[in-house]
């Protein structure tokens, strides 16, 4: 959520940002007028309570003296009924503008990319050579099932299109890179492991940005005001929410594997082949809670955290910057980590990693206590893949796959798998 302040004492600049994002100029000339009327009215009440206050005292002196104070009682009443009627529109106003305030998406910073969409997105390094093979390589939507680790069928017989069933090694790779993951954020880079509910209500999906506006990307539990989660960010980010945290326990550094859910709105038609783009995924995530000054340090220390995983498995790929077009709707600047898939003859996406800044802390309430005293002062709020499960195994499959079929695992993986380097069928 934007500072009101901003888009109040800042109304051009905020129009040319939000322009930059795709957002139709009428949603902030709305809120202008709204945020107008609302202190216009505010004003009307306050003048109209001052009245009321000193016809009440009015009344009290001439029922003091004897008098009849009927003409002045009947005209507190009709202060009263003004008041009232101005309060019901203040809280009509006040709900629209908050509304209006859900819809905008975040600003971006000044060092993302301008354009409209991905195509203007810009490379920032590239990690490593893309793997040569001296036979046809294969994607992956093909080795798994010929390994037998992979069934896309029976998946789809169980829940539907985009659920996958993993068997024997399949499942076993699957569960030996969440643990590699969580051991290496836990053990190297300083995250508390945190294992959140599944089930969110929908103030955690307003807090990070997902409500309302991206509600038909959501599973809905039928009955109840709880949703699946589409990423372990909405959990961890809303541990502290509505909370004043010390200054001295910052940064919070959070890691956390769930299941994630999407229901992949308007994606149709897009990667129905294979694992890219599941209704169920496993991910494993990294929030963190920062300080404002140095969000910016925080966000490349997370991003190298997210690209050590790839370094660790000897998986090429590259880094990109969003543009601010294709910059997701609660992120100030994103980082995506591109994992080369020879499959695929492409890079494909397998982190973003994000500073929010204050957005979602204005929406969620998370607040710290400086060290030197003052009023609570917003979070910045951080989060990235670290990485997306599903898509690292991918990436091992099409990266790592030998000319008979099998598959050789990563060295970092082989303790999970009782020493063994490779994955054949039978």
């Amino acid at each position: 959520m934007l500072s009101r302040d901003y888009l109040r004492s800042e109304t051009q600049s905020a129009r040319t940002r939000l322009s930059s994002r795709g957002v139709d100029p009428s949603l902030l000339d709305r809120w202008v007028a709204l945020d107008f009327g609302r202190r216009s009215i505010l004003g009307d009440v306050e003048q109209l309570k001052q009245r009321r206050n000193e016809l009440s005292k009015q009344v009290g002196g001439i029922k003091r003296e004897g008098g009849d104070p009927d003409a002045l009682l009947a005209e507190v009443g009709e202060l009263k009924k003004k008041i009232a009627g101005h309060e019901d529109h203040l809280v009509e106003t006040e709900a629209e503008l908050t509304g209006l305030e859900l819809a905008l998406p975040n600003l971006t910073h000044e060092s993302v990319p301008m354009g409209a969409d991905e195509k203007s997105n810009r490379v920032e390094r590239t990690i490593g050579e893309t793997t040569s093979f001296d036979f046809e390589p294969k994607a992956h939507w093909d080795l798994g099932p010929q390994l037998g680790i992979l069934d896309f069928e029976r998946g789809a017989k169980i829940a539907g299109a985009r659920f996958t069933t993993y068997f024997g090694d399949g499942a076993r790779l699957e569960r030996a890179l969440i643990n590699f993951m969580l051991d290496l954020h836990t053990g190297e880079h300083g995250y508390r492991e945190v294992l959140p509910p599944f089930i969110v209500n929908r103030d955690a999906l307003v807090g990070t940005g997902q409500l309302p506006k991206f509600e038909e990307d959501l599973f809905k539990l039928r009955g109840h005001e709880y949703y699946l989660i589409p990423t372990a960010e909405v959990p961890l980010t809303n541990l502290h929410r509505d909370e004043i945290v010390e200054e001295a326990v910052l940064p919070i550094k959070y890691v956390a594997y769930t299941p994630c859910f999407r229901a992949e709105a308007g994606s149709y038609g897009k990667d129905v082949r294979g694992l890219i783009r599941q209704h169920q995924f496993q991910k494993v995530e990294l929030v963190q809670l920062s300080l404002p000054e140095i969000s910016y340090a925080a966000l490349e220390e997370l991003t190298g955290h997210a690209e050590r995983v790839l370094q660790v498995l000897e998986l090429p790929y590259r880094v990109v910057t969003l543009s601010t077009g294709d910059t997701g709707f609660s992120a100030a600047k994103t980082y995506d980590l591109e994992v080369w898939l020879p499959g695929q003859n492409a890079y494909r996406e397998i982190s973003s990693c994000s500073n929010c800044e204050a957005f979602q802390a204005r929406r969620a309430g998370l607040r710290y206590r400086p060290n030197t005293g003052g009023k609570p002062r917003y979070l910045h709020t951080l989060n990235g893949s670290g990485l997306a499960v599903g898509r690292t195994l991918v990436a091992i499959l099409e990266n790592f796959q030998l000319g008979d079929g099998s598959i050789r695992i990563p060295e970092v993986l082989r303790s999970y798998f009782g020493g063994r380097d490779r994955i054949a069928s039978g």
